[in-house]
């Protein structure tokens, strides 16, 4: 085989792999849209044009917990030093609620403020995407992600650990971090229990993973509602979709519907106002 025809196959053989090649993806213009979705470095960031959330007076018994986001929103839109913020407790008390809510009332005023949701699969990713949002300054993004959490086998909390506050460039000053869990540590009990027992040195493998919720300056717990708050957020919603009931009838209603779920949360809730509203022939 001479050389020319050497070259030309390895040209058909580099250009064949280039043609199975992943592309990475291009960041895209952030002034476009308030939120985006991370897919990882192969996908990219998309944008959305319709975020899922509720307006933030609609979020009812957790005053608190609103005001102190709402605060450190501002602060780091502002460019202030902000906390990362860990929103931990019991399920469906408005948690990711609150941060799309949070979010959309400092949007409102400060409209170099994003947000980018990762899917909990995609944290090992998470150092990628720092990189593209430390690539545009002139934007401030949230990164949130919803429902996080690890198990035994999973590893990818050091990455998170590095991303949020280790390694040599640490977290982009243009970036904080909001997660949601129902876990306090976002590791299960009979992990850390586990490593108690096992472990050569406990206490120094306890503190090990556990040390990952530590980076988060800013803990807010979310609790079980009473029936009164729950009743508050009924109310709430049936107001702000002009729903005409009378209140002993609503309250009624509501509680028929918090027996048959178990359990009385925003989200339950929230279940019940679009079953009644479904039932009154009304569109949310």
């Amino acid at each position: 085989m001479s050389k020319t025809t050497e070259l030309a196959e390895l040209q058909k053989i580099a250009q064949a792999l280039a043609r199975h090649s992943p592309t990475l993806a291009t960041a895209p213009d952030f002034a476009k849209t308030s939120a985006f979705v991370w897919s990882g470095p192969i996908s990219g960031l998309s944008p959305v044009a319709h975020v899922n959330r509720v307006d933030i007076s609609l979020l009812q018994a957790i005053d608190q917990s609103r005001d102190t986001l709402i605060e450190n929103t501002n602060r780091f839109a502002k460019g202030l030093p902000a906390h990362n913020a860990l929103l931990w407790g019991a399920r469906g008390m408005g948690k990711s609620s609150l941060v799309k809510a949070a979010h959309a009332k400092v949007a409102g005023s400060a409209k170099n403020l994003k947000i980018v949701e990762i899917h909990r699969e995609d944290i090992g990713t998470l150092p990628q995407l720092m990189a593209w949002l430390r690539a545009a300054p002139k934007f401030r993004f949230i990164v949130f992600c919803d429902d996080l959490s690890f198990d035994a086998q999973d590893t990818s909390y050091k990455s998170l650990k590095a991303a949020l506050d280790g390694g040599l460039e640490g977290r982009p000053e243009n970036v904080v971090f909001y997660a949601t869990s129902n876990r306090r540590h976002l590791l299960p009990r009979d992990m850390i229990e586990n490593e108690r027992s096992t472990a050569i040195s406990p206490s120094e493998a306890v503190q090990e993973k556990v040390s990952l919720s530590d980076r988060f300056g800013l803990w807010l717990g979310f609790h079980n509602c009473s029936q009164d708050e729950y009743f508050e957020m009924v109310v709430a919603y049936a107001r702000y979709f002009g729903l005409q009931l009378a209140l002993a009838d609503l309250q009624h209603k509501a509680n028929e519907w918090s027996v048959t779920r178990g359990a009385r949360s925003g989200r339950v809730a929230w279940q019940f106002i679009q079953d009644l509203t479904g039932q009154m022939g009304k569109r949310i």
